[in-house]
């Protein structure tokens, strides 16, 4: 499926060297003044550009295009002078840089660790241009969508901060800029962990059994491109604990309910696939998990912004 939610329903459509990426956004109330500032600042996150990282160095090794991307966000439908009008939103976001041709290997051939391979086989067809809509390009629709999110739920007390906190297994910040410098510059690539928070929610949102929060988090995080795993409270790592320890950290939901503390999670990005290394041509990203923090956060956003608009 391309749509998420049920009280705020994204559709995402658009391939990675189609014409436009973009989005249809339902749900959303008349009346909300866009913040066009926060908009720019979560794309240009998104595109990896150093000075909004954490770890310009290592920004360096993100995919080319994003970089030269301008992501000017194109708005169709449901906003005049910049306030929006209760009726579906709809934007585009142009591919000003696409280039098809450094694809052209791979009209007979499957990239390993890629979804090449299991799109024909159950489409009869692949868009070979990239990855088509397994890119990560598509993402930027979630970011622009997580932004009118976050507006909503930030005038609700809400906020969502997420980060990222391990690379390969480096967990010291101020090293991580080197280790993706180093593996850029081997042709390779490395895996991370992003830690997000989320501050606000009121107690008692989320319903036991099937309903969960924490599953429906983990479903919208996990249906990012790259995302490996999920876990809140301590998670894997509380495997090694006694009990005793283990029953103080909720993760800020006990029995898939909100329990009034911040919720604390993490999201595993695997390694970028598609590496010199490995003898794949074009333009990819050193460290996936660097670009993945404010899609981390937009899929929350548009997650809790669902449940409580519930």
């Amino acid at each position: 499926m391309n749509t998420f939610g049920n009280n705020w329903r994204f559709t995402s459509f658009g391939e990675s060297h189609g014409r436009a990426i973009g989005g249809v956004l339902d749900g959303v109330p008349a009346g909300l003044k866009i913040d066009f500032a926060l908009i720019r600042k979560e794309l240009d996150r998104r595109s990896g550009k150093p000075d909004t990282q954490s770890c310009p160095k290592g920004a360096e090794g993100v995919s080319q295009r994003a970089l030269r991307e301008p992501d000017e966000v194109e708005w169709l439908s449901g906003v005049l002078d910049g306030v929006t009008l209760g009726t579906p939103i709809a934007f585009i976001i142009r591919n000003q840089d696409a280039r098809p041709e450094d694809y052209d290997y791979l009209k007979h051939h499957y990239r390993p660790g890629h979804a090449d391979k299991v799109y024909e086989l159950k489409y009869g067809i692949r868009d070979w241009r990239g990855g088509g809509r397994a890119s990560a390009r598509e993402t930027a629709g979630r970011v622009v969508a997580g932004c009118l999110a976050k507006q909503v739920l930030r005038s609700k007390g809400i906020i969502i901060k997420a980060r990222l906190v391990q690379v390969g297994t480096e967990n010291d910040p101020s090293k991580f800029d080197e280790l993706i410098h180093a593996v850029r510059a081997e042709g390779d690539s490395i895996g991370g962990i992003i830690e997000c928070r989320i501050s606000g929610v009121p107690t008692g949102t989320g319903e036991p059994i099937f309903d969960k929060l924490q599953a429906h988090l983990a479903f919208a995080i996990m249906s990012i491109n790259g995302c490996k795993g999920f876990d809140y409270g301590y998670g894997f790592a509380g495997v090694g604990l006694p009990g005793s320890q283990a029953n103080k950290e909720s993760g800020g939901i006990s029995g898939g309910i909100a329990d009034g503390s911040d919720i604390v999670f993490r999201c595993v990005f695997k390694p970028t696939p598609s590496t010199p290394k490995a003898g794949v041509k074009g333009r990819h990203d050193a460290c996936i998990a660097v670009r993945a923090v404010p899609v981390v956060e937009a899929m929350t956003a548009l997650c809790i912004q669902n449940i409580v608009n519930s």
